[in-house]
């Protein structure tokens, strides 16, 4: 370490000289620039025993005008505008005085002879051996890295470790004779650390098992078990929020850890909903987007967020732009469509894609569609964090599930199988019929006699939703219920932000491409960006003739239309994660999390160090 200490403190005080040597260089070179434009060799600007020269910068016309206004005699040798040499008597009181009112900025005359041009290239020189000194010692302190930096992080861990040995002893309870520590540990690792620390210290310790216990919702032990002399009561209260939680995921699934501890880290009872928003998130954001070009925009900037940053809230976040970059490249590639034009389309599908995003009059009927379709992915959504709520309290008491989350799933989907039958039909909109009614679903309704039962179901469900808000809170608890039950429509039809996004961002796309390529309407009622203008005459009904076409706009049209293509698709870029990404987020945190999850959990933070290095 001392070696080291040497060669590394000798390096950094070589480097700092040289850095400051450099920047004295710098200073120089501009002071020269001044004898540059005066043009007078340094061995005439000194040593003489009458004279001093004053050379420096200022205004060089105000500069003459005030001293041609003194009685001492000057000699004055401007170099342009802003730089000059004058000479006056030696020990002058009128000269320096002059100065001082013209704001002149005295430049100090180099220890150097002959022309000035040879001093500026001697600089140069000196700063480039330097420089290339400085590179030499930054090759050698990579090298040394490079050879100490494992020897380094071992030491660190080495000392780090020991530090907290020494300081175990401050987290314990102390008596005269014993130190007491108590904590939680994962059961299988139980027997392992008696072993080890029966092994350390012998019959100089003593272990006991205090609790070995399933938890609630709440953190109480629910189903306990008496360990030794130990008894576990049902009413215990066991910290805040039961045992500490780590979230066990697969690799490609921990980045969306960071979007559930925005909530909070799960309890020790409840589900990790992390693998269900791996699975939605980035679908309902690829689904809004649907676009190639955006999509690997995404995807690159999520890989380089996970590659560059050392933040692990950084790389999470970058893991979940990846993930929302591929699905909008997959969605992109269904709607046939890159940066908004339908490129994609023409070479994968020939220019019929399977799907639409509904802009075009041709197309409208997508629109509507995915306003459907958005009903029935809030349907499974929300029913699916229902079902995660009943497993959480079913794990407490069945009936507690029943009342408290059975009840809202009959409720929610009594109402909605209702909404899609054919029971007063009159009073339903068309599209919820019609959209879904073509090949391959081929979906008119439910019967009127499936519609009357999904009524009776509903009922059933908002009875035993009141009887579960009877039980807990009494009267006011129904009250509250009754007010709560309309949100089996509401939180479904918040997923209508889903398409209400999609058209948005498509739209802006169109509007960028429609303004730097121009469009046309064709016979059939779809939209087509121009290649020329003559395109629209021959094949439809003109919208826009483009910027960029010459015989429109001109060279001036040409260079808006690439700025605003440019700065217009960066823009729906960004807006894309405010509204798709902030929506989506939206879409889990109110409607699905608020179903089954309220977090709260402790972190999981062993005692001892996870070694790496030693």
């Amino acid at each position: 370490m001392e070696d080291l200490r040497e060669k590394v403190n000798g390096l950094e005080d070589r480097r700092g000289e040289i850095v400051e040597r450099v920047r004295r260089i710098e200073e120089l070179l501009v002071e020269a620039e001044v004898f540059a434009e005066i043009g007078i060799d340094f061995d005439l600007l000194k040593g003489y025993n009458a004279v001093e020269v004053f050379v420096g910068r200022g205004n060089v016309e105000k500069i003459e005008e005030i001293l041609a206004g003194i009685k001492e005699h000057t000699e004055r040798f401007p170099g342009g505008e802003s730089s000059i040499a004058i000479v006056a008597e030696k020990d002058s009181s009128e000269v320096p005085a002059a100065l001082e009112r013209t704001e002149f900025e005295r430049v100090e005359i180099p220890d150097e002879t002959g022309e000035v041009g040879k001093y500026v290239s001697g600089l140069g020189d000196e700063r480039k051996e330097l420089e290339s000194e400085l590179k030499s010692i930054e090759i050698s302190m990579e090298e040394i890295k490079n050879e100490v930096k494992g020897f380094l992080l071992a030491t660190e861990e080495k000392l780090s470790i020991d530090v907290q040995r020494t300081e175990a002893p401050l987290l314990f309870a102390t008596t005269e004779n014993t130190f007491t520590a108590e904590g939680w540990i994962p059961t299988v690792l139980l027997d392992e650390l008696k072993e080890k620390l029966e092994t350390s210290v012998g019959s100089h310790i003593d272990i006991e098992e205090l609790e070995c216990a399933e938890y609630d919702e709440e953190g109480f032990v629910e189903h306990g078990e008496s360990v030794g002399q130990a008894k576990v009561e049902g009413d215990i209260k066991i910290g805040q929020s039961g045992p500490p939680v780590i979230q066990d995921n697969p690799k490609s699934v921990q980045p969306f850890e960071v979007l559930v501890q925005t909530i909070g880290r799960p309890k020790y009872s409840e589900l990790d909903p992390t693998l269900i928003i791996f699975l939605t998130f980035p679908a309902f954001f690829g689904f809004m987007i649907g676009d190639v070009g955006y999509g690997i925009c995404y995807a690159i900037i999520g890989y380089l967020l996970m590659s560059k940053s050392d933040s692990v809230g950084i790389k999470s976040l970058g893991g979940v732009a990846l993930w929302a970059g591929i699905f909008t490249i997959i969605f992109g590639i269904a709607y046939g469509e890159l940066f908004g034009m339908h490129v994609v389309g023409e070479i994968v599908w020939g220019g019929h894609p399977p799907i639409e995003k509904g802009l075009s009059p041709k197309t409208a009927h997508f629109a509507l569609l995915w306003l459907v379709v958005a009903m029935l992915i809030g349907i499974l959504h929300v029913s699916i964090g229902y079902t995660l709520g009943f497993i959480n309290k079913m794990r407490h008491s069945l009936v507690d599930a029943v009342l408290e989350r059975g009840s809202w799933i009959l409720l929610m989907l009594g109402v909605w199988v209702w909404v899609f039958s054919t029971h007063s039909r009159a009073v339903k909109p068309d599209l919820l019929f019609v959209q879904l009614s073509k090949e391959p679903l081929a979906f008119t309704g439910f019967s009127p006699e499936t519609g009357i039962l999904a009524l009776g179901i509903a009922f059933v469900g908002l009875v035993l939703m009141i009887a579960g808000e009877v039980k807990h809170q009494g009267v006011l608890g129904a009250i509250i219920g009754i007010l709560e039950s309309p949100n089996v429509l509401v939180n479904i039809l918040s997923y209508a932000r889903i398409p209400a996004v999609l058209l948005a961002k498509a739209g802006m796309a169109f509007v960028v491409n429609l303004l730097v390529f121009g469009a046309y309407i064709a016979e059939d009622g779809a939209s087509h960006f121009m290649h020329n203008t003559a395109v629209a005459a021959v094949h439809g009904e003109m919208i826009f003739p483009g910027l960029i076409h010459p015989a429109s706009f001109g060279i001036a049209g040409l260079i808006g239309g690439a700025i605003i293509l440019v700065i217009g698709h960066a823009i729906v870029l960004a807006l894309g994660v405010t509204s798709a990404g902030l929506q989506s987020v939206r879409l889990e945190y109110v409607e699905f999390f608020q179903k089954f999850y309220a977090g709260g959990g402790i972190r999981y933070t062993p005692f001892g160090q996870n070694r790496r290095y030693t």
